[in-house]
């Protein structure tokens, strides 16, 4: 499995759409949850008078490593093996997954827990362990809603977001008990209960458990250190107890100096979780005697980066620090949810990211740079100031020559069209021809089903303007 991981079965963006719009608990529960994050998020950013510079800072820092991000990842390497730990280079999706089952089987453990981790959702690695015969646990409150109910993630920073408070209850008492702890008796669909049976069911997972397995927000190389930002704890717990640690971080992730991070560190909790600083911000930096992993690996992703890396208007998605703003502002993820765009990667992001990790061979991708409106809400709450609609207009130009059915038709009445505005003769002929069976026009255009769906042709006057003007002229 190379790229990332595409959901089996999964239509079209347009298909999926139309579907997901029809179902009214998910719109409400879409609706309810991206208004009051992005409320939040909108008040959170209004307290820093720097935010603009803030965001230009950023943009500026992920720009200049991405043009020399081979330096930096060979200056990471070199810090984290001096630390203590061991890096590791994967490709593609099948090498990731490999290096990490082969980490897991030497250590002669059959379950791991996990970090709400994007990379590892990407290549999916669950997937790859449990073929191997490996279980892992999610600890992510949202994520082990996702894994309990045999779901998929839908949004990036909360991906059970499609789920209200009465189904997350449903599940944790139908579905705890075939993974661990049961659910408790009673239990209601209050935050505080649902809350604690999770704290519950996971407390046994994290003390038993003497494998780890995370992602990373940020890789500083000036040190080799990883950062995890969550609000859980769920995370620290995973990155400190057991006895292994492997790391699935993207090549993207990296950033030169704390100096740096500094900055990411202003900018992501205000427009992810709208707080001033995340709960728990993890840092380590290889492996220390009596405090924390006595075994550390890092497995360095690429799966699609370098391709990425060599469009210069789609590189730009690279800067993405997974702070989900796009999605809590966007008119077409409100309604559609994540589900409908195929991939661990939803809303206007997934709608750029996607497509240049995996490519647009097929339906489901070619159709992604289209899920949008172009209104551009999106790019004005990035806090990196990824230009989303630029990058979409790109990669909708990349699709367009690549061909289809639809595109193959309308190339085609272009050149009839610059044929006959080339032959003025034989456009009056056809303006007459037009006017004097008007009457007998269809109200939609023939082939262009999903453009015409919600649009009618205009009628046909009686004369052309040509005609109108030799007669008025005078």
């Amino acid at each position: 499995m190379s790229g990332t991981t595409t959901f089996v079965g999964m239509p079209a963006f347009p298909q999926a759409a139309a579907t997901a719009v029809r179902d009214e608990r998910l719109r409400a529960n879409l609706r309810h949850a991206t208004h009051t994050i992005r409320d939040k998020r909108a008040r959170a950013v209004a307290e820093l008078a720097d935010w603009e510079q803030l965001r230009e800072a950023g943009k500026q820092i992920k720009d200049r490593t991405l043009r020399h991000l081979d330096t930096y990842l060979l200056q990471l390497e070199e810090a984290v093996t001096a630390a203590g730990g061991t890096v590791h280079w994967a490709a593609d999706a099948d090498e990731a997954n490999r290096i990490v089952t082969e980490l897991v089987k030497a250590t002669g453990e059959r379950e791991v827990v996990k970090v709400k981790s994007m990379a590892t959702q990407e290549i999916g690695l669950n997937e790859a362990l449990e073929a191997e015969g490996i279980a892992a646990y999610e600890t992510d409150l949202a994520e082990l809603i996702v894994q309990l109910g045999d779901d998929r993630p839908s949004h990036i920073l909360v991906p059970a977001i499609h789920r209200n408070r009465g189904e997350i209850r449903d599940i944790f008492r139908e579905r705890m008990g075939a993974w661990g702890r049961p659910a408790p008796d009673g239990l209601t669909d209050t935050p505080a209960e649902l809350a604690e049976a999770a704290r519950l069911h996971l407390r046994e997972k994290f003390l038993r458990a003497t494998v780890g397995i995370s992602g990373a927000n940020f890789m500083v190389a000036e040190t080799g250190t990883l950062v995890v930002v969550e609000s859980e704890g769920n995370g620290r717990m995973c990155l400190t107890l057991p006895e292994t640690l492997i790391s699935v971080v993207g090549i993207e992730k990296v950033v030169p100096t704390w100096r740096d991070l500094e900055v990411f560190l202003q900018t992501l909790p205000r427009s992810s979780t709208a707080e001033r600083m995340n709960p728990y911000t993890s840092m380590w930096t290889g492996t220390s005697d009596g405090d924390g992993p006595r075994t550390f690996h890092l497995v360095l992703l690429d799966n699609g980066r370098t391709a990425a890396l060599a469009d210069e208007v789609g590189r730009q998605a690279l800067r993405c620090i997974r702070c989900s703003a796009c999605l809590n502002v966007c008119p077409v993820y409100e309604r559609a949810g994540g589900h409908a765009y195929g991939s661990v990667y939803p809303g206007p992001i997934g709608a750029i990211l996607t497509p240049q990790l995996r490519g647009t061979a097929s339906g489901i991708d070619a159709s992604l740079p289209y899920a949008s409106s172009l209104c551009g809400a999106c790019y004005e709450v990035c806090p990196v100031a990824i230009d989303i609609p630029e990058v979409l207009v790109h990669l909708r130009g990349r699709v367009a020559e690549q061909g289809g059915r639809g595109h193959r038709l309308e190339k085609a009445a272009v050149r009839a069209a610059t044929w006959l505005l080339d032959h003025p003769t034989a456009l009056a002929a056809g303006e007459r021809l037009a006017s004097a069976t008007r009457r007998a026009h269809p109200s939609r255009l023939p082939g262009a089903g999903p453009w015409t769906e919600g649009r009618e042709l205009p009628e046909m006057p009686e004369q052309s303007f040509r005609e109108w003007w030799r007669k008025n002229q005078a």
